[in-house]
């Protein structure tokens, strides 16, 4: 932990040194590995994987054989019209969602292990299998979206609790800023398959510990396939 907390200083120095004292320019090279390393006081394995998390960001470049970029604007892996500023901005509200949807969903879920009609638990799992029907089909489509939107948000609704039908637009405004953000969506596809195939097992089941895990793992991938820090988050 305290290596990855180190490489997440070293990547924020550096972002702060690109964004705010402008240090270094859209399409400047940075140092070679060895000279960047020892000006920041940190060892070449800390540089590497900051450099991976600002990649990452689509804040910098890897040309294989030439060296670091600073990125220009057109090569930021989200929106087009997005700026550094927006891409910065979106991670920092991606990571406030998640840490409330990690803190609140998997407690829900177990709610509605207990208190979901026969009936309500037949819905869900007919909605998972329309989600993963999509997920093979085309995991960035529009529908595939609703899909996961609605295979979630029908799950918190199982619980029977009147306050969180109103975390339900989280879960929503996540989901969505998740598809916007474009970050390694065929990867994140891919783990909420897996995941999926868990959640409904455990809600069929009604085994609310077990349902309770594997919504929180499935955040979890998310988040780590979003390279969104969650050291903030007690949990």
């Amino acid at each position: 932990m305290a290596n990855q907390t180190l490489s997440q200083k070293t990547a924020d120095q550096l972002r702060k040194s690109i964004l705010t004292n402008h240090e270094y320019i859209p399409g400047q090279k940075l140092p070679n590995e060895n000279q960047l390393s020892i000006q920041m006081g940190i060892s070449r394995t800390t540089l590497r994987e900051a450099i991976r998390i600002l990649v990452s960001e689509g804040l910098l470049r890897v040309e294989r054989g030439n060296g670091t970029f600073v990125a220009n604007q057109g090569d930021i892996k989200t929106d087009p019209q997005l700026d550094i500023q927006e891409v910065q901005s979106m991670k920092v509200t991606l990571h406030d969602l998640f840490e409330t949807r990690l803190m609140i969903e998997p407690q829900a879920a177990e709610l509605a292990c207990q208190r979901a009609t026969n009936e309500e638990i037949e819905h869900i799992l007919k909605l998972g299998e329309t989600v993963q029907h999509l997920i093979l089909l085309d995991p960035t489509a529009q529908e595939r979206i609703s899909s996961e939107t609605e295979f979630h948000s029908s799950i918190i609704r199982a619980a029977h609790n009147e306050f969180l039908n109103n975390f339900i637009m989280v879960v929503k405004e996540t989901i969505e800023k998740t598809f916007e953000f474009h970050a390694n969506l065929e990867l994140i596809a891919q783990d909420a398959y897996a995941d999926h195939i868990l959640i409904m097992e455990f809600l069929k089941h009604r085994d609310g510990p077990a349902l309770r895990s594997a919504v929180l793992i499935h955040l979890h991938h998310t988040l780590i396939r979003e390279e969104i820090s969650v050291e903030k988050a007690n949990l």
